[in-house]
């Protein structure tokens, strides 16, 4: 017997809401199952500020990220969801902390100083200083050095822009005022000077940026990895982003 026309509308809407129900059985799966990546980011983004904000308004944002990001998620288009879930739940979280305060107006000076101070000591002798070097040549004591440096990284960090699924992971260590490249050609020559950059680096800040930026680990692992204090992973942290900001800035 052929099915009525009322009866084959009654199955097409029994159908959809079939589906329906269980793409939501799979979006709260998607969810339950990443919840772990959103506390994950909040640890990185908090180690990344050098400070401590409060960590369960930045959790509850990303949470919200990644509901956005199970709802909106689409296999035939998007990345593996991690992949995807990864950027907007970052980007959450950062949204959350940017109508925060940034670096005070005595901190930008003293940034401009050791940026003119590693300037001229790489004109003078053309060799990049080291930490101390920089730090006197700037009229600062080391650890005033350090914390100058890690509000650069806190302001930098914030300033990031651009964060699509196709954007490198290494391609978030840019200065915050470098054009995002238009064309792939361009973002490849970007990412290349990068990769450079960070081979020049002292032995244990390129591992620091490695640890942190490729193995995805956060402060407290890096520091673990390499036997050292979590606060002296915070600094070298800062200072090995602040001398590829450099290098990036002088070869632009």
């Amino acid at each position: 017997m052929t099915a009525t026309a009322p009866t084959k509308n009654l199955q097409a809407k029994a159908q959809e809401a079939y589906a329906q129900q269980s793409r939501r059985a799979v979006e709260d799966q998607l969810i339950v199952d990443h919840l772990p990546l959103v506390r994950h980011i909040v640890q990185k983004v908090v180690g990344n500020l050098g400070r401590r904000p409060d960590a369960d308004d930045l959790v509850s944002a990303g949470t919200v990220g990644l509901v956005r990001a199970a709802r909106a998620y689409d296999p035939s288009r998007h990345t593996e969801f991690k992949t995807y879930a990864y950027i907007r739940v970052r980007g959450a979280v950062i949204d959350e902390l940017r109508s925060r305060s940034f670096s005070s107006p005595s901190i930008r000076r003293q940034i401009r100083a050791i940026r003119e101070a590693h300037r001229q000591h790489l004109t003078d002798t053309g060799q990049p200083p080291t930490d101390q070097e920089l730090a006197d040549r700037a009229g600062l004591s080391l650890q005033a050095y350090y914390h100058t440096v890690e509000e650069a990284r806190r302001q930098h960090f914030l300033s990031i822009h651009g964060l699509s699924e196709d954007q490198p992971t290494l391609a978030n260590l840019l200065p915050a005022d470098t054009t995002s490249p238009d064309t792939e050609t361009a973002k490849r020559e970007l990412l290349r000077r990068l990769t450079q950059a960070i081979q020049e680096l002292p032995e244990r800040d390129r591992k620091v940026v490695l640890l942190y930026y490729e193995r995805d680990l956060t402060m407290k692992e890096v520091a673990a990895v390499l036997d050292v204090t979590e606060s002296r992973v915070s600094q070298m942290h800062a200072s090995a982003l602040f001398r590829l900001s450099m290098k990036l800035r002088d070869e632009s």
